[in-house]
């Protein structure tokens, strides 16, 4: 028989919030996160508004402040998801030789780049007759830049922080793969609880791209959201007048464990994970392959691991999956081709899925996007209602699924399937459902 996963603790550090069921509140109401950027003067950029964490204290999440002193934003974001998730599952209550049986598997993104010290080293080693920066700029950089500032850059550092904070002495493992990394990361934890190298994983994602860097290369690249209104409206999935996403940042964290763990320990599943699949496009860096082809592999590939057939109505006449976590960036290429490859794996039935997009409330979180979906998916199922595609005022025509526009819906929701798609042509999508008992 196959090994099953559950779900025992979640956390997140949000645009909306950092405390699970206040941020769920805020999405229920369909409030907004994205506002002018505070965290660098923006003014002269195409794009001047995300959605920041606001009045988030690390030291309020975490045993250890001294051991974290000088961790970057992903990872101060990272400590607060999982002390949420870790004190929801109870977990502190383990021995500690039982943490040299949970694992890590993240998503992290890189930490922030020191901006202001890396271009003042930059041009006082900038050699104009040789139109290069030359010798001069190691002086500069070792007089101008830190040395903790520049290791915290690395995106395994929130593996560093979470395992000191939390002893956890198991498999530990990150990837990067764009927007796509958290999702991945919590559906190869599972795929590593299944295999037996661990007892519970803690799987999510973490990342800040707010910073002049981040912010130049997706507008570069013609990604991100140039509207000249009210920042809470310039995030708009689905709708014919999207030009972009809005950037965003955060973390979110899950437990995982192995049912035997949980149940031999008393703990309580708050959710089952029950599919994962994992697709590449083959085709372009920045597009996704237009006939949704990759998108509705991964689909495929994870509801066949959940044993679900995606063409056959439930006795009770609903779809087989009650709600979709759509990847909804609100670019027009993103949308469009989510809305094929949907339409390619349910076929008829795919108009009678809800799907709705969170970033049009929170932005996009880039590599923590998945796992804080995941989360809203644990949530739809556990409170019966589904959140909104906010800024939903003018239907596209060539997307034609119900995309819970503007409010929040009351749903009765067992199963939940949640999608990401990352820059590079990466295609994760995950398939959690109601825990209905050993």
């Amino acid at each position: 028989m196959s090994v099953r996963i559950v779900v025992t603790g979640m956390g997140w550090v949000t645009p909306l919030g950092h405390d699970l069921e206040g941020v769920w509140g805020r999405m229920m109401r369909s409030e907004c996160g994205m506002a002018p950027i505070t965290r660098f003067d923006a003014r002269t950029f195409p794009t001047t508004f995300a959605a920041e964490v606001r009045d988030y204290d690390v030291n309020a999440f975490v045993k250890h402040p001294q051991a974290h002193a000088t961790a970057g934003l992903n990872s101060k974001y990272a400590l607060g998801a999982a002390r949420q998730a870790w004190a929801q599952a109870g977990l502190d209550e383990l021995p500690a030789p039982s943490l040299r049986r949970v694992g890590m598997y993240l998503g992290a993104g890189e930490g922030v780049i020191d901006t202001a010290n890396y271009f003042a080293a930059n041009v006082a080693g900038w050699d104009a007759a040789a139109n290069r920066v030359g010798g001069a700029w190691f002086d500069a950089a070792q007089r101008m830049l830190d040395r903790a500032r520049e290791v915290e850059q690395e995106p395994h550092m929130p593996l560093a922080h979470l395992s000191r904070e939390f002893g956890i002495r198991g498999p530990s493992y990150n990837c990067l793969t764009a927007c796509a990394a958290s999702t991945q990361a919590i559906g190869e934890a599972c795929s590593i609880l299944r295999r037996g190298d661990a007892d519970a994983m803690l799987a999510g994602g973490t990342h800040t791209m707010i910073h002049p860097l981040g912010i130049t290369g997706f507008n570069r690249l013609t990604a991100l959201s140039t509207f000249k209104g009210d920042p809470t409206k310039a995030s708009r999935p689905f709708d014919i007048g999207r030009d972009g996403f809005v950037m965003g940042e955060g973390s979110g964290m899950v437990v995982l464990e192995t049912l035997e763990h949980a149940m031999a320990r008393g703990a309580t599943p708050l959710a089952e994970l029950i599919g994962y699949g994992s697709s590449a496009d083959a085709f372009r860096i920045t597009d996704i392959q237009p006939d949704g082809r990759g998108a509705a592999a991964a689909m495929t590939q994870a509801l066949a691991q959940a044993g679900i057939d995606p063409h056959k109505r439930l006795d009770d006449g609903r779809p087989p999956i009650q709600y979709i976590s759509a990847h909804g960036t609100g670019t027009k290429e993103n949308d469009s081709i989510e809305t094929i490859g949907v339409k390619r794996v349910f076929g008829e039935l795919a108009p009678s899925i809800p799907m709705s997009s969170i970033k049009s409330m929170m932005g996009h979180l880039i590599a923590a996007a998945g796992a804080v979906e995941f989360i809203t998916c644990v949530q739809s199922i556990r409170h019966g209602m589904l959140p909104p595609t906010i800024n939903y005022a003018n239907p596209d025509p060539e997307l034609d699924l119900d995309y819970v526009p503007n409010t929040a819906r009351a749903a009765k929701v067992d199963t939940c399937l949640s999608n990401s798609f990352g820059f590079g042509g990466q295609n994760d999508t995950v398939i959690v459902t109601r825990w209905r008992g050993a």
